[in-house]
Parts: C-alpha cells; structure tokens; sequence
C-alpha cells in the first residue's frame, strides 16, 4: 500500500490487524499443538479487535489532519506480514509465536514513535501519540493475556 496521509497511515494499520487476524485463524486451526493452537486463535481474535479499534480513529480525527502528507514514512522500512502469514507460525511453538507476535507489535510501535518526532503539526502528532498509546496498551494486554496462557 503506497502511504502518502496520515488517513492512508490508519487505513494501512487498520489492514495489518486484521490480515494477520486471518493468518493467524488459519494457523489456529492447522497447529496440531493444543497450547499454540489456543494461542493463535486468541491472538487472531485480539488482532480483530485491534483492527476496528484503529478504524474508529480514521471515522473520528479530524478531516484536515487525516489528508495531511506523511512524507517521512517513506524514510522507515516498510512492514509487511511475510513473516506473519507465510505459514510458519502453524508450526512454531507458544513461545516461539509469541516472540514473532511480539516484534510485529513492536514494529508498529517503533514506527508510529519515530512519527511522532518528526511530526509538525499539533494535531498529526497527537493522532499518532493515541494511535501509538492504543498499540502499546493492546500489548500490554496481549501480553498479560498471553503469560497467563504461558502459566497453564
């Protein structure tokens, strides 16, 4: 996807949630370990969730901020989900999932904060600081979720 504003930026975020909610269904449903299974079918989920969390910021920021240029997303490395979807986590383990699920959260993160510095208008900077905050707390519980998994 060819990212030129900051609603393109939503709409991209928005896409990868919920393609790898879908990558990670089909996984749930081939593993043939229980645990990784159940791990990969709450992930898929919370990836859902996620996804129209993110969709709810395109409907309610402001028009002017949401077609601004985002010139400085092309100076950062594109995430993709290759790694996500290429049917390797249908045979990984629940730690090794978790770690790949991990780093594509941070991934995101890292980019919308490397934004966040380069923003010069207040209200881009402050959608990417909530996009940002929603990312980290979506971790955050992911996390939780996923150690509680990781203790049964």
């Amino acid at each position: 996807m060819d990212i030129k504003t900051f609603e393109d930026l939503i709409d991209w975020t928005r896409q990868l949630h919920s393609k790898l909610a879908e990558c990670l269904q089909e996984f749930a449903q081939r593993h043939s370990n229980e645990r990784a299974s159940a791990l990969l079918d709450y992930v898929a989920g919370h990836e859902s969730k996620l996804a129209k969390a993110v969709s709810e910021f395109q409907k309610q920021a402001e028009q002017n901020v949401l077609h601004t240029r985002l010139y400085d997303y092309l100076n950062h490395e594109p995430i993709t989900l290759d790694r996500m979807c290429d049917g390797r986590l249908a045979t990984l383990g629940f730690d090794d999932i978790a770690r790949e699920i991990f780093a594509f959260h941070d991934q995101i993160m890292e980019l919308y904060d490397s934004l966040i510095g380069k923003a010069e208008i207040e209200g881009a900077k402050s959608l990417l600081e909530d996009l940002l905050a929603l990312e980290q707390h979506e971790a955050m519980q992911l996390s939780s979720q996923v150690g509680r998994m990781w203790d049964m």
